[in-house]
C-alpha cells in the first residue's frame, strides 16, 4: 500500500484540468505513463480500470451522455490497490503522486472510499467559455444528437451543454458538503497573469512552483490571450 494520499485532479471537460495537471506533475507529483492522448491522465489507469468501469455503468467513456448516476454507484473493493498496483509498475517510489480525469467527478465516491484521504483539485471555468469550447470541439459530439437533446429536455446544442455543465456542477456541490479534501482552482486567472492562486495550491500539495513551469504552460495561455 502507498503511504502517501494521492492528488486526484478533475472538473468540467474544456475547463483546463490538463493545464492544472501538467504543473502539478512538472511540480513533483508523480503521475505514472501519461500519452499525449491522456492528456496528463495515467493511461494504464483510464483504459484498464476507469474505462471499463464505465462501460458497466452504461455511461459515456468521454463523460458527456449518458452520464452514471450517483445514487447507482457500487464501490469496488480492489480499487485501491488496482491503482497503486499500477503506479508501482510504473515506477513509483515515495513522494506525492497524482492521477487526473475528468469524470473523476462523476464517480467521486468511489475514489473517496478507496483515497478518504486524497487531495482533490477541482478546476473551474466559467460556464459560457466551457460551452462555447464544446461548441468548438471535433470530438464534443453528445448534443449535436437530437435523441439526446430530447433526452434532458432541450432544444439545442447549447442547452444541452448548459445541462451537461449543471451536471458537473451538482457533483462539485455533492463533493464539498460531504467533507472531501479539495481546493478550487481557475485556471484562467494565470492569463491574467495572475499565479497565486496556483502558488497557493502547490503548497498545500507539498510542492514547490518551479520557474521552468511558465515555458509550458504560457503558450497554451497565449492563446486564451488573444480570444480575452
Amino acid at each position: 500500500m502507498i503511504e502517501q494520499s494521492p492528488i486526484l485532479i478533475t472538473g468540467v471537460p474544456r475547463s483546463g484540468a490538463s493545464m492544472i495537471a501538467s504543473v502539478i506533475n512538472m511540480c513533483g507529483a508523480f503521475g505514472g505513463n501519461m500519452s499525449k492522448r491522456g492528456m496528463f491522465g495515467n493511461d494504464k489507469i483510464r483504459e484498464e480500470i476507469v474505462d471499463p468501469y464505465f462501460k458497466e455503468l452504461g455511461a459515456d467513456l468521454l463523460g458527456q451522455y449518458p452520464l452514471p448516476s450517483i445514487n447507482d454507484l457500487s464501490i469496488p473493493t480492489a480499487w485501491r490497490s488496482r491503482v497503486e498496483q499500477i503506479m508501482y509498475i510504473e515506477g513509483f517510489k515515495t513522494g506525492p503522486w497524482m492521477y487526473k480525469d475528468a469524470r473523476l467527478s462523476l464517480m467521486w465516491p468511489v475514489w473517496n472510499y478507496a483515497f478518504p484521504n486524497a487531495k482533490w483539485i477541482i478546476v473551474r471555468r466559467r460556464t459560457g467559455d466551457i460551452i462555447n469550447s464544446c461548441l468548438h470541439t471535433g470530438f464534443m459530439k453528445a448534443f449535436s444528437s437530437p435523441e439526446n437533446q430530447k433526452a434532458v429536455r432541450v432544444n439545442t446544442k447549447e442547452e444541452g451543454w448548459l445541462w451537461w455543465v449543471h451536471q458537473y456542477e451538482e457533483r462539485f456541490v455533492e463533493m464539498i458538503t460531504e467533507g472531501v479534501n479539495c481546493k478550487v482552482i481557475w485556471p484562467d486567472r494565470m492569463v491574467h497573469g495572475d499565479y497565486q492562486q496556483m502558488y497557493q495550491t502547490l503548497e498545500w500539495l507539498g510542492l514547490s512552483w518551479k520557474s521552468e513551469v511558465l515555458s509550458l504552460i504560457d503558450p497554451l495561455l497565449w492563446h486564451s490571450r488573444q480570444k480575452k
